[in-house]
């Protein structure tokens, strides 16, 4: 079963990173989610990232603050579609992390999301839809959800004065 591994550089990452999480469940994709820190644990990324394809993952979500080179890290050691999330800091509000995980060197590609919970819940999707490509009932499941969100928008369109 493809299945997408979501990292995080630390546990304070994990309330953003958990939208991605849920939105994974929703469509009933397989996934797994740990700490694997770019500059605290470096030997554990680069065996997480040189073994995920093995260990039956198919699309890595990762998100990390600050400095944020776990995405582009993971990316570096692993032919699989990384996905950066980057995760609000304290001294620059995310503004660090989103420009350290968009600014990719040619040859090593990240697709990175927005700032916050809104680009984690993205980058499920997307994830989501990659193993959408493989696997009919993750499709379907998306389309519901688009049809829900179209239904929600519909129904609460009308505008009036107050």
């Amino acid at each position: 079963m493809a299945k997408v591994a979501i990292v995080m550089g630390s546990t304070s990452d994990w309330p953003t990173m958990q939208q991605a999480a849920k939105m994974l469940q929703s469509f009933g994709v397989e996934f797994d989610a740990k700490v694997v820190s770019a500059h605290r644990t470096p030997n554990l990324l680069v065996e997480f990232a040189e073994g995920a394809a093995e260990q039956g993952f198919s699309v890595i979500i990762a998100g990390a603050g600050g400095a944020a080179h776990l995405p582009g890290m993971i990316a570096a050691h692993t032919h699989l579609p990384v996905f950066g999330c980057p995760v609000k800091s304290k001294a620059l509000n995310g503004l660090d992390s989103l420009l350290s995980i968009v600014q990719m060197p040619k040859g090593v590609a990240v697709g990175t999301l927005a700032i916050g919970e809104a680009g984690a819940a993205n980058a499920g999707l997307l994830a989501a839809q990659v193993v959408a490509l493989q696997k009919p009932e993750v499709a379907e499941a998306i389309k519901q959800f688009r049809q829900k969100q179209t239904d929600t928008v519909l129904e609460n369109s009308k505008l009036e004065l107050d």
